[in-house]
C-alpha cells in the first residue's frame, strides 16, 4: 500500500529553522510533481513549495528566500527546509505527490505540526 509518512515537525522560535522530510513507500513506478502545503488553524490549506521531477521550483511568495524544497528521485523522498521562521508559519505541514504505480494519483501525508513561538 503506497503512503506518503512526513517528519521533522515540532516546536521552534521565531527565526528558528525545521527540516521536515517526506518519504513514499509502497510499489511506485514514478514520482511526479511533489509539494508542500500547510493549513493553519481556521484557514484554507494553502500551497508552500513545489517540485518537479526535473529539480524546478517553485515557492509560495511568503516562503521565498526562507524555505528550500529538494527531493531525492532514487529514494523516493523529498525535504523541506523552513529557516528564519515566523510565527505565522505555524501551521500543520502536509506532503504531496502525484505517483504512478503505474496509474496516477495523488497522494498525501498525514500532516506534521509546525509551531513557531517563543
Amino acid at each position: 500500500q503506497l503512503q506518503l509518512v512526513e517528519s521533522g515537525g515540532g516546536l521552534v522560535q521565531p527565526g528558528g529553522s525545521l527540516r521536515l522530510s517526506c518519504a513514499a513507500s509502497g510499489t511506485i513506478f514514478r514520482i511526479n510533481v511533489m509539494n508542500w502545503y500547510r493549513q493553519a488553524p481556521g484557514k484554507q490549506r494553502e500551497l508552500v513549495a513545489t517540485i518537479t521531477s526535473g529539480g524546478t521550483t517553485v515557492y509560495a511568495d511568503s516562503v521565498k528566500g526562507r524555505f528550500t524544497i529538494s527531493r531525492d528521485n532514487a529514494k523516493n523522498t523529498m525535504a523541506l527546509q523552513m529557516n528564519s521562521l515566523k510565527p505565522e508559519d505555524t501551521a500543520v505541514y502536509y506532503c504531496n505527490a502525484e505517483i504512478y504505480t503505474p496509474m496516477m494519483g495523488r497522494y498525501w501525508g498525514q500532516g506534521t505540526q509546525v509551531t513557531v513561538s517563543s
